[in-house]
């Protein structure tokens, strides 16, 4: 994939307890419209815990996305396990605060992620689904490299059905 020039560098830094105030920003009501809201401070903690602890678990990873050469923490970004389908895929998610919003940093920062996926040599695909109406995290899967499956019916939260795009991305191809 070539790169651009005008493509902001970003580093992901595995999650760390220190990064319960950059999920406090991105869990803003204008940040999880598209999720059904923000979460309560009970869930986000819980949420928080199990971003520190999956790395160990063998089933993905959370990451902070730092832009640089700044060293400014731009939100958040991981991949973790799920069945879809009849397979095992790898599922991504991000969250990019808004004053990073618009420059490239959510599809370097999924570009960087789907490195850390095929690294694992675990799964062939990762998948992403934003909700059909968000153009915005449509953009970043299209501009990452992701293909358009599909419209899906996906719940989330959970209890929720939301109607999604199913991108995926074939990291067998990924360096």
């Amino acid at each position: 994939m070539p790169e651009r020039t005008n493509t902001p560098t970003v580093r992901l830094d595995p999650w760390s307890e220190d990064d319960l105030g950059l999920l406090r920003r991105i869990n803003a009501p204008e940040m999880t419209e598209h999720l059904g809201g923000p979460e309560t401070e009970e869930k986000l903690l819980a949420r928080h815990r199990r971003y520190v602890e999956i790395a160990g678990k063998g089933a993905g990873r959370m990451f902070a996305v730092v832009l640089l050469p700044e060293l400014r923490k731009a939100g958040s970004i991981g991949y973790w396990e799920r069945v879809w389908g009849e397979e095992v895929v790898y599922e991504t998610g991000w969250g990019v605060l808004p004053e990073f919003q618009g420059r490239g940093v959510a599809a370097a920062a999924a570009r960087a992620v789907a490195v850390e996926a095929a690294a694992e040599h675990r799964h062939r695909h990762l998948h992403a689904f934003p909700s059909v109406g968000h153009p915005a995290s449509n953009a970043v899967c299209r501009k990452a490299g992701f293909v358009l499956v599909a419209e899906c019916d996906f719940e989330y939260p959970p209890g929720t059905v939301m109607r999604c795009n199913d991108w995926r991305l074939d990291l067998t191809g990924v360096v």
